[in-house]
């Protein structure tokens, strides 16, 4: 299992930190550690699971994950 740790943004609510935990425990593979406004952490197995899938995933929510 690898960690990671995304900002998100267009987050602004409750509602959003529902919908992001949703879309992101839908994925096989992988963990929900935390969901707070803004940011994301979880664990994945990377044979599974790979960061852009979770990426995408955020994206169907409506929101916009953050790199750099």
């Amino acid at each position: 299992m690898q960690q990671l740790t995304l900002r998100i943004a267009g987050m602004s609510c409750a509602g959003c930190v529902n919908s992001v935990r949703s879309a992101l425990g839908r994925l096989p593979g992988v963990q929900v550690r935390q969901v707070e406004i803004g940011q994301a952490t979880l664990e994945f197995d990377p044979t599974i699971s790979t960061p852009e899938s979770i990426q995408s995933a955020i994206v169907k929510a409506g929101f916009e994950p953050l790199t750099g």
